[in-house]
Parts: structure tokens; C-alpha cells; sequence
């Protein structure tokens, strides 16, 4: 190929790259022309300079004045002259970016010395540490500084500047977070934190914190949950939980921080200062329920029941609380020598004012359990014990229940602590004793049940005695009433038979003459006849008396009762009709049961003339009457 077909192809276009070089190079070298890009800035570095007198001091490595060495000046985006090659050497460096929620930390390389006991340099006006010729001019101090970069872009001289980034400090909900910083003045004399500082926007102007006097190391105030801005160079932080204080307590504030207070409590108080609060001990004004931000390096809350606390002396048995879970069942000795058991329950309630004072003296809940209650209980019942032996004990177990709870509250009342209750649980007593008791006791409930046996035996005894004789009582009302109405009816029987006898006797005298003496002989045959029967009735009782005698005592009284009871209603009726009447009521009760007919019913009788039809009509009436007597009806006259 020749030159001029070069010169036609791609000759123009390399002439042309050739000439830009030597045109750039013409101007760096003859011009000093620097060009800055706009994504970044121009460190620049001085070779030399004509002057001897115008070096660095010692310790200083960046230049602010035109000595030789690294310039504090920057070269900003853009064009720029007279900066030769053979006297300055550019730099280009990208901008320095901090992302959303991170924050950048600055250590300088150069500046004036950081003062003896400071540890971190304070903040001077330079553009965000943009501007490093303001930041060597105001005195910026070497080292890591209290100032940060928030999020953005920045022109950061990088021979100067060193810029770390860390995240921003979160602190979670329900959360606080303890602060302990690590620069500013030297805490108080004999105090473990420093003292409150406003302005520092809760630590994240800590040079407003210094300024304002703060102190290094652990603080009084605290964080809430959110983000913060914390230069972890200067300022620790340590999450925690916030105290609650559950509901049924209160929170006692043990303050180990602040000035010392006077004493709320009086003279009468010998245990411990109460203070305000603010200042250091046990605060007299406790924390309700609710959930509070206390720095627990700083502070300790003691929680406090104010409800009614149940502690058990018992091997098994334990309260949510967990209070008594190191007590156990009491163990005691009686009088005569027999070791046994027993369990206690002791209920009791801290007022909410006299919190502070419990907890001034014994420090805890837990202290006041095993210094007061467990001995106090413990030592009652052993002594209680020893006044008495093992059967008196459980059965005086109600009395000696309520002396304990005498006892107990009085002892209490002087540590601010109410006992409401003290109740004896189970008690155990030897087991060869319980099968003493045991014994003894069956053997009283065998003879008091032998004993009502035997009263239920009597009784009822006494009861069949009583239901015979009420029997026999029945039966001889009976024969009275039947007395009483067989001689009624047989008085009425006679006034009638009397009333019937005249009325014939008037109208036919021979007739009733007649009547009578067979009447007569009829009687003396039904005298006889009773007669023979009441023998036979009265051997027949004689010979039942007998059979019912060798049978019960308590029949045969009923018998011979009811025999006699007959026998006397016979001569009863003899007594009151007279013997005749008796024996006429008999001989015609006999004629009307056996339907015996004394007279014809038809009698004819010629021998007087005219008395014939009369007679007839005589008999026809006797004979109405007496079967009317035999159908059980009252005979008409």
C-alpha cells in the first residue's frame, strides 16, 4: 500500500488522534490545563517550591499556606490552568456518599493536638468536613472527631479526612437504651454516674453534651425506642428491657445515683433514710403498675406485692410468687417426746405506703420472708408444741390457730406488715400414735353403739308392752260399750214387753194367766239353759286363760281382761233388769233366734163364747212381734 492510499483510509482519522494528544500535552505541559470530571474533585499534591523558607512545620502533613506536600485546597469539578506537571500532581477522587441510615465518622490526620485527658476532637466550622483549609485555619484537632456526615454526598479531602460509616442505633419498642459515654469531664467524688444535661438532643450533639459539662461514663438519662444519630466514638449504647410493674404491686425505687437526701421517715425509723425522689436511697413515693424507662445500672426497682400474699409452709405446695418455695413443712416436738408435723399458711399484705420502709429494712420481699416470717412462725409452733402433748395439740387445734394469729400479727405490726391470717394445715403425728388413737377410738364408737342397742331393745321392749295394753285397753271399751248398750236395749226390750204384757193382761186375763204359767215354765227351762251355758262359757275362759297363760303374760291379761269384762257385763245386766226380766229377755232373745213358736197362729177357742175372736187377734200380734225381733228390727207396739 502506498502513502497517498494510507493517507485515503485511515490515515485522517490517526492524524487526527495524534493531533489531540499533542494538543493536550501541549496544554498541560506549556498551560498547566487540569479538567475535573463532574462526579469527582482533585486532589492536589505540591512537589516543590522555590522558597526554603516556606516548608511545613514539624507534625503538620497538610499544606494550607503553598508549602510543599499534600494542599488542603481541593479542585472542585471543572477547568483549570497553571497547574504544571512537574510542580503539582492531581489526584481525581470519587465524591464520598453516606446511604440512608448510616452516619459517617471522621478521623482527621492532621490538626492541632487533642488536649491531655480528651479523647475525641471538637467541632469546627468546615463546610461538614468539606472544606479543610476552614478546618486547619479554626484549630480542627487531629484524631477521631465528635462531629459525623449525615446521609448525602460529599467533597471530602481524603488525604485529610478518614471516613468510616456505621449504621444508625435503633432502639426497639419497649426498649430503653443506657447511655455511657466516653468523653467529658471526671465523674463526681464517690458518684457512679454522671448528673442530667439538657441540650445534646439526647446524645446526638455530643459536643453540646460536653459543652454543657456533661461527664464521661455511665449516665442518669436514658433513651426511648426510635433512631438516633449516635457517634459511637463518643457515646455507648446498651439496650434493655423497660421495668415493668406488674398490677397488685407497687415499685420501690432504690436510687444509686444523686446527692443524699433527708431522711422522710422521722426519728422513729431506724432502719434506713427515705429520701425524695431525685436523690439517693429508697424513694418514699413507690411506682404504680405500669412499665417505666429506668436505667437499672443506675436505679433498681424492688417490686412489692400489695395484694394479699399466701406463703405455705408445706413440702408440696408452693405459690406463683415463688416466695415461700424454700419453706417446708414445720417439724415440732411435744411435750411427751413425740416428734410430728405440721403445715402452716400465713397470709399477709403490704400496704402501698409502707412499701418503701419493708424494703429500706430487709432490702427485698424474699429478705423479710427468711429473716422475719420463717423464724418468727417456726419458733411460735415449736414452743407452742413443746407446752403440750400430741393429743391435746389436734384437739385444741382451733384455739391454738387463733393464739398464733394474735401472736404473729403483733410481731408483724412492727415491720410494717400486715398479717391477716395464720391457718394450721395438715398435721401428721407418729404413726404408732395415730394407731393408739386409732384403737381407743374404735373401741369408744363399739360401745357407744353396744350402749344404743341396748336403749333400742328397752324401748322397744317397753313399746310392744305399751301397744299391749293399749290393745286390751281397746277391747275392754268395747265390752264396756257393749254393756252399756245390751242393758239399754234389754231396758227398752222390758218397758216394751211390760207395756205389751198390761195391755194383754187388761184384755184377756185368763189368757195371759194362761201365757204366764207357761211362760213361767218356759223360764225356768231357759234359766236352766243359761245357766248350763254361762258354766260352760266360764270353763271355756277358764281353759282359753289357761292355753293364753302358758303363751305370753302379756295375751293372757288381755284374755282374763276381756273375760272378766263379760263376766261383769252379765251380772251388770242381771243387777239391772233383775233376775225374772233377765231370764224373760234371754228365754225370748232364744225363742226370736231359734224362731220358736210358743203360740199357735191360729187359735181357736170356744169355751169362754165370746172370747174366742180376741184371743185370736192376741196371738196373731205376738207372732208379728216376734218375727220382727228375729229380722233385727224394733218390734212396733
Amino acid at each position: 500500500m502506498t502513502f497517498s492510499g494510507f493517507m485515503s483510509g485511515y490515515g485522517w482519522i490517526i492524524l487526527c488522534i495524534i493531533a489531540l494528544i499533542l494538543y493536550k500535552i501541549i496544554l498541560r505541559v506549556f498551560f498547566g490545563m487540569i479538567i475535573i470530571p463532574e462526579s469527582s474533585i482533585g486532589l492536589v499534591t505540591k512537589k516543590f517550591t522555590l522558597s526554603s523558607s516556606n516548608r511545613l512545620p514539624d507534625g503538620r502533613i497538610i499544606a494550607t499556606k503553598g508549602e510543599a506536600g499534600f494542599q488542603a485546597k481541593t479542585l472542585a469539578p471543572g477547568l483549570y490552568w497553571f497547574m504544571w506537571p512537574w510542580q503539582y500532581s492531581v489526584e481525581l477522587s470519587v465524591f464520598t456518599v453516606i446511604p440512608e441510615g448510616h452516619i459517617g465518622m471522621v478521623l482527621a490526620r492532621d490538626g492541632e493536638e487533642i488536649p491531655t485527658g480528651r479523647i475525641l476532637s471538637r467541632k469546627v466550622d468546615c463546610d461538614n468536613f468539606q472544606d479543610a483549609q476552614a478546618f486547619l485555619d479554626n484549630g480542627g484537632q487531629r484524631g477521631r472527631q465528635t462531629a459525623f456526615i449525615t446521609a448525602g454526598s460529599y467533597r471530602i479531602n481524603t488525604y485529610l479526612f478518614e471516613i468510616t460509616m456505621v449504621g444508625q442505633t435503633v432502639i426497639r419498642e419497649s426498649m430503653v437504651g443506657i447511655v455511657t459515654t466516653l468523653d467529658g469531664e471526671p465523674l463526681a467524688q464517690g458518684q457512679i454516674a454522671g448528673t442530667m444535661v439538657d441540650g445534646h438532643n439526647n446524645f446526638q450533639d455530643i459536643d453540646s453534651f460536653l459543652k454543657n459539662g456533661g461527664c464521661r461514663g455511665l449516665q442518669p438519662q436514658v433513651i426511648l425506642a426510635g433512631s438516633y444519630y449516635i457517634n459511637t466514638w463518643a457515646v455507648q449504647i446498651e439496650e434493655s428491657y423497660m421495668t415493668e410493674v406488674p398490677i397488685g404491686h407497687v415499685g420501690v425505687c432504690i436510687s444509686y445515683i444523686g446527692e443524699d437526701g433527708e431522711d422522710q421517715t422521722g426519728t422513729t425509723f431506724k432502719h434506713g433514710n427515705i429520701v425524695t425522689k431525685g436523690h439517693r436511697g429508697v424513694w418514699m413515693e413507690p411506682l404504680g403498675p405500669g412499665k417505666y424507662p429506668i436505667n437499672r445500672y443506675a436505679m433498681k426497682v424492688e417490686l412489692v406485692p400489695t395484694t394479699n400474699l399466701v406463703l405455705n409452709w408445706a413440702n408440696a405446695r408452693s405459690e406463683a410468687h415463688a416466695l415461700d418455695k424454700n419453706l417446708s413443712t414445720i417439724t415440732v416436738r411435744s411435750k411427751d417426746g413425740f416428734p410430728f408435723n405440721l403445715d402452716v399458711a400465713q397470709i399477709i399484705h403490704v400496704p402501698a405506703n409502707d412499701a418503701p420502709k419493708v424494703i429500706a429494712r430487709f432490702g427485698s420481699m424474699n429478705n423479710l420472708v427468711s429473716q422475719v416470717l420463717e423464724p418468727t412462725i417456726g419458733n411460735y409452733f415449736r414452743n407452742s408444741a413443746q407446752d403440750s402433748d400430741v393429743i391435746s395439740f389436734l384437739t385444741t387445734r382451733k384455739e391454738r390457730q387463733e393464739s398464733a394469729r394474735a401472736h404473729i400479727r403483733a410481731v408483724l405490726e412492727e415491720y410494717n406488715v400486715n398479717a391477716v391470717d395464720t391457718l394450721i394445715g395438715d398435721i401428721v403425728p407418729p404413726e404408732a400414735l395415730m394407731k393408739t388413737l386409732t384403737d381407743r377410738k374404735i373401741a369408744q364408737e363399739e360401745e357407744k353403739t353396744y350402749e344404743t342397742q341396748r336403749m333400742a331393745q328397752e324401748r322397744r321392749q317397753g313399746m310392744e308392752k305399751e301397744t299391749a295394753i293399749a290393745d286390751m285397753q281397746r277391747e275392754i271399751v268395747k265390752a264396756q260399750q257393749s254393756v252399756e248398750i245390751s242393758q239399754r236395749t234389754a231396758d227398752s226390750v222390758v218397758k216394751k214387753a211390760e207395756g205389751d204384757a198390761t195391755s194383754l193382761k187388761l184384755q184377756v186375763n185368763a189368757e195371759a194367766e194362761a201365757t204366764k204359767m207357761r211362760a213361767n215354765a218356759e223360764a225356768e227351762a231357759t234359766k236352766l239353759r243359761a245357766g248350763a251355758q254361762a258354766e260352760a262359757t266360764k270353763l271355756n275362759a277358764s281353759a282359753e286363760a289357761e292355753r293364753i297363760s302358758k303363751t305370753g303374760n302379756a295375751e293372757a291379761e288381755k284374755i282374763l281382761a276381756i273375760g272378766k269384762s263379760t263376766a261383769e257385763a252379765y251380772e251388770l245386766q242381771v243387777s239391772a233388769m233383775g233376775g225374772d226380766n233377765f231370764t224373760r229377755y234371754k228365754i225370748t232373745e232364744e225363742i226370736g233366734a231359734k224362731n220358736i213358736k210358743v203360740i199357735p197362729d191360729i187359735m181357736i177357742s170356744g169355751s169362754n163364747g165370746s172370747d174366742g175372736p180376741m184371743n185370736g187377734l192376741m196371738g196373731l200380734k205376738l207372732m208379728e212381734m216376734m218375727s220382727e225381733k228375729k229380722k233385727g228390727e224394733e218390734p212396733k207396739i
